[in-house]
Formats: structure tokens, C-alpha cells, sequence
């Protein structure tokens, strides 16, 4: 991707790989992007990033702008703290419905990261946040711990605690921002994302030393690293979308990041100066059977902790010791922001560096086979000889999903019964497609009896009355326990689920499948007698028209009417 004149947007710009990522972005003055937009949690670190390039590059023809906020919520929280977002009842059960209900259009347009890509309109994301430790330092297991303890001494505040931990399941919310995360992409037409990832222990194994608990490796570490495992999927999973954006990557350091600077000052956690507490040795306490672990009583202090430290960004400050120790040979050992920033920039404007992990898992996977392939028309011609020694018709059982494959393909059973191939169906009216298709299911039971006891309806032709089992499975309950929730139904509900999951014969369907058919037509002509290699589809795959085959009706569906096209073969 040619840079020169775009506008890039640069999450986490504000941290130390970001900064280091602009700049080499900013080397050459003939690649130079046209704008910047540099987001960070806080303001005041968005706009002294944006101040401090302005400074760094005054004759630049570049426009650096901030956006701040927390990017994995919606806007109107964005500047909250968490805590303050979960302290309240009503904030709190809209933060979880967020994450484990529906992705609707509210949550989409309502979300900080959503509307950060609406406003910045990038040709190119680069996303140097890190996003699995944000989630995993949530620490599912603490708060997990607590529930138990608040359920087991029947605290009141157990329910608040219940809807604490739902809020803090690390999977849904990794998810929900990929969701949305590809659903701007897309919208957007951002033509190129290149994530800077973690592995979550520097590069090390299971045997790691540095620990954020008693037990080795840390519960938290290897949470960070599952995460950072199953991002790298769903940005694999990215890459392989149709009308995705033309490059997702992603580069993955596996040491430590370092460094900013070294300086001597206050030595800060969690943005506070640790104070020096006043003890003398005659103050030791007896060991007895207890260990008070927080005292109630604070010591006499004077001044705050000073010392020379290392600054290495987004992990933190250490101390001479500490980095001696984590960067020694053996240990994590370490790698510069400006070599990661030099791999961003290379596989931004379509250099190989092989550390592309999404590349590397696309080269490492294994994918389709021709020994597979060849032995697929085995298994069918075997499964149509055995339907008609025993004379059925294997059609769907709702086992693969979604309950639209199966509504699909009785759909196109029914057109094959009642019509023969694809001129016949194209002859028919609809109304009359559509009385043939109901009469089978009237006089053929043991048919009608295989669609409703898998859970899909039929609706009939007059669109007023529906023929159903026990269960139902569109509309979907995944929220009700009883057997007998009800829904609330009007015709707008009713065309919906249809489509998604009723065997539908009412005559305006019908009109939906002689659409399609004369569109498979059209394309399968369209390369007339071509014996090459070019169609996937031809007339002889379709068999020259004269059958009508259900599970190639549903897949051709699947793959052009819905775009569930698999795009790497």
C-alpha cells in the first residue's frame, strides 16, 4: 500500500511502539502520510503525542490530531474508569448485555471504536494497543474467587458480584471488539489493519519466573496469552473475509519492548509516588498463627521513593536490577520499538518480513485436499445409492446449522418434487408452485414429519397459519428456560424468521426462487460453451439445468446471495 497523502490512524499511539511506528511512518518525506490521527486512553496523552510530532516535524505538510477514550465501550463511557462503570446497576447489566447479547446496530454505533473509525476515515489502521492484557487484567480469577466466597457466607452483595465476574469473561469481549472492529473496516473501507500483538510472556514458556501470583507460570499471564492466541485466529479468520479490508496483519513481538528513556526521579505504580515508610527494627512483630496481610494503621513516612529507572512503555519502569535481569541472555531478553515499527511500516506497503503471523498461519494450516476432493463424489454417489435402496431422501437434520441450510434445502426438495429441473420451476407461477409444494407436504407425512420434528416450521401459503413441532428453532431461545416462553409475533417478525428458518411456501417465496434460478442460469451461460478452466460453475455443473440438486442450490446461496464465500482454498 502507497501511504504517501493517506490517513492513518494509529491506536495506542501515544505508548512506545506507537510513537516509534509514527516516526517511521514520518522517516521519508516523499512516503509521508497526509494525516495522523494518535488515540490514547487519556487526553492529556493524546494531545501532547499530537503537540510533540507537530514539534518533531514542524515543516511537515502532516496533520496530527488526538482521539481519546476507551475504545472497548461505548462513547458515552468512554472516559469513565471501569470501576466507575461497574459500581453502578444499571451501567453495569448495559456493559454486559453489550458484550454477551446481540451485536445490534445500537451497540455497534454506540461503541468509542466504531465511531473513532467513522470520524478518523483511515486508509490504514495500525492497532498498537494491547489488547489482551486489557482484558485479561481484568483478573477473571479473583473475581471469581470472590464470588464463590460472597455465594458461600450468603453476603447480599452476591448478585452484584455474579454480574461483576459476566462483565469481566474475557472471550466475549474479545469477540464483540473483533465484531465491530471488522464491521467498521468494512463500512469504512479501511484498506489496510495491521495489529502489533503480544505472545503474553515475552516470549517465554510455561516455565516463565516472572510471575503476577505465588503459582508459576501465573494464572494471569497464561490468561494474557490465551487471549493474544485467539485474537491472532479471529484476525486470521479477518484475513480470510470477502470485502474485507485488502491487508490484516500481524506482527507479534515475543521479548521485551524497551526502551523509552532512563532517567533518576519518583519511582510511580499505578501513576502514584510510592512514599517511604518509617521502620525500625524494633519494630518487628512476633509471628503467630496469623498473618494480618493489609494494616489498618499506616506507618510515618518521609518523601516518596527515588531512584534511576528505565522506562519501557506500556510494561512498566524497572530498575537497573530488574532490567538487567528480564533482558539477560535466557531470559525474556528484548527487542527495540523502532525494529517492530520498521516490520509495521514494511508490511504496510507490502514488503515480506516474515513475521507476519497471519501469513505464517496461512502457510502452516492445512487447507482443502485433491484426495479429498476426489473421494467427496464417492461419499455422495454412495449416499444416492443407499437413498434409493431405502427409499428416502436425505435432505437436512439441523445437526451442521443454521437452521437456514435446513429451510433451504427442503425448500429446493420441494421445487425438485413439484417442478422436476429449472425450466420447470421458471414456468410455474408462483401461486401454483406454491399450491404443489403444499399439497406433497399434506399427502407425504413421514416428509412433513422429518421438517417439524428438527425444529423448523412450515408456513403456509396463505401466510396465516404455521405447521409445527415440538420445538421451534427460529426465532432462537437462547434466554428462556421455560418450555412454554412465548415471543411476540406481527408480520415484520414473521417475513424474518421465515427467511432465516420457516420452510416457507407462500407464493412470494416461490418468486424468491425463480430469482434465483434464472441468475444461476444467467451466470452458468454467461462463458457459453467454455470447456476450460475458468467457471467454477458451468452448465455441465448444474447438469445442464435438467435436475435440480439441493445441496448446490443452497451452497451457490450460501456463497453469492450471502457472501459466505471461503476466499482461501
Amino acid at each position: 500500500m502507497d501511504i504517501k497523502g493517506k490517513r492513518v490512524l494509529v491506536l495506542g499511539g501515544f505508548g512506545l511502539v506507537g510513537q516509534a511506528v509514527i516516526k517511521r511512518l514520518m522517516h521519508s518525506e516523499d512516503e509521508r502520510p497526509s494525516h495522523i490521527v494518535i488515540t490514547s486512553l487519556g487526553q492529556a496523552e493524546a494531545d501532547s503525542a499530537a503537540r510533540y510530532f507537530e514539534k518533531l516535524y514542524p515543516h511537515a505538510e502532516t496533520t496530527f490530531e488526538p482521539f481519546w477514550g476507551n475504545l472497548f465501550v461505548r462513547e458515552g463511557w468512554k472516559d469513565a474508569s471501569r470501576e466507575s462503570l461497574l459500581q453502578d446497576t444499571e451501567t453495569r447489566n448495559r456493559l454486559i448485555e453489550d458484550t454477551l447479547g446481540d451485536l445490534t446496530e445500537d451497540v455497534v454505533h454506540s461503541n468509542t471504536l466504531y465511531n473513532a473509525i467513522e470520524w478518523a476515515r483511515p486508509d490504514a489502521i495500525i492497532d498498537c494497543i494491547n489488547t489482551s492484557t486489557a482484558f485479561a487484567y481484568q483478573d477473571l480469577f479473583s473475581m471469581g474467587q470472590r464470588v464463590r466466597s460472597s455465594i458461600a457466607s450468603g453476603a447480599v452483595d452476591s448478585m452484584e458480584l455474579v454480574e461483576r465476574l459476566l462483565a469481566s469473561l474475557y472471550i466475549p469481549q474479545l469477540i464483540r471488539h473483533v465484531q465491530i472492529l471488522h464491521k467498521a473496516l468494512v463500512d469504512f473501507d479501511v484498506r489496510a489493519y495491521v495489529k502489533v500483538g503480544t505472545s503474553g510472556t515475552g516470549g517465554m514458556g510455561l516455565n516463565i519466573p516472572f510471575t503476577h501470583s505465588e503459582e508459576r507460570p501465573s494464572r494471569m499471564l497464561l490468561a494474557k496469552s490465551s487471549l493474544a492466541g485467539a485474537h491472532s485466529l479471529l484476525l486470521f479468520l479477518m484475513a480470510r473475509t470477502p470485502r474485507m479490508a485488502q491487508i490484516v496483519k500481524e506482527i507479534k513481538p515475543t521479548a521485551t519492548i524497551a526502551w523509552k528513556e532512563i532517567k533518576y526521579g519518583p519511582i510511580k505504580k499505578s501513576g502514584k509516588a510510592i512514599e517511604l515508610e518509617q521502620i525500625s527494627l524494633d519494630d518487628a512483630e512476633p509471628l503467630g498463627s496469623r498473618l494480618e496481610l493489609l494494616r489498618s494503621e499506616s506507618a510515618a513516612t518521609s518523601g516518596v521513593l527515588e531512584s534511576v529507572f528505565i522506562d519501557t512503555g506500556e510494561n512498566g519502569i524497572f530498575s537497573k536490577g530488574e532490567f538487567e535481569t528480564i533482558s539477560a541472555l535466557g531470559q525474556m531478553e528484548m527487542v527495540t520499538p523502532e525494529e517492530i515499527a520498521e516490520n509495521v511500516f514494511r508490511e504496510l506497503v507490502g514488503a515480506s518480513t516474515g513475521k507476519d503471523i497471519v501469513a505464517a498461519l496461512d502457510a502452516s494450516t492445512m487447507g482443502p485436499s485433491y484426495r479429498a476432493g476426489y473421494l467427496r463424489e464417492s461419499a455422495l454417489r454412495m449416499m444416492t445409492a443407499l437413498e434409493e435402496e431405502t427409499g428416502t431422501s436425505s435432505i437436512a437434520f439441523e445437526m451442521l446449522g443454521p437452521p437456514r441450510l435446513a429451510k433451504l434445502l427442503f425448500e429446493a426438495h420441494l421445487l425438485r418434487r413439484a417442478a422436476k429441473n429449472f425450466s420447470g420451476v421458471l414456468e410455474h407461477s408462483t401461486e401454483a408452485l406454491s399450491k404443489k409444494a403444499e399439497t406433497i407436504l399434506r399427502e407425504d407425512a413421514r416428509l412433513r414429519s422429518n421438517i417439524v420434528s428438527i425444529g423448523i416450521p412450515i408456513l403456509l401459503g396463505d401466510g396465516k397459519k404455521l405447521v409445527r413441532g415440538k420445538q421451534i428453532k427460529i426465532p432462537a431461545q437462547r434466554w428462556q428456560r421455560n418450555s412454554d416462553a412465548t415471543v411476540e409475533l406481527d408480520h415484520d417478525k414473521r417475513d424474518a424468521w421465515a427467511r432465516e428458518g420457516w420452510v416457507d411456501l407462500r407464493p412470494e417465496n416461490m418468486h424468491v426462487w425463480q430469482q434465483r434460478l434464472s441468475k444461476i442460469r444467467e451466470e452458468a451461460e454467461r462463458h457459453g460453451n467454455v470447456t476450460g478452466s475458468e467457471p467454477d460453475r458451468s452448465p455441465a455443473y448444474w447438469d445442464d439445468f435438467q435436475s435440480l440438486n439441493e445441496g448446490r442450490l443452497a451452497a451457490w446461496i450460501f456463497t453469492c446471495e450471502e457472501g459466505g464465500e471461503r476466499i482461501k482454498r
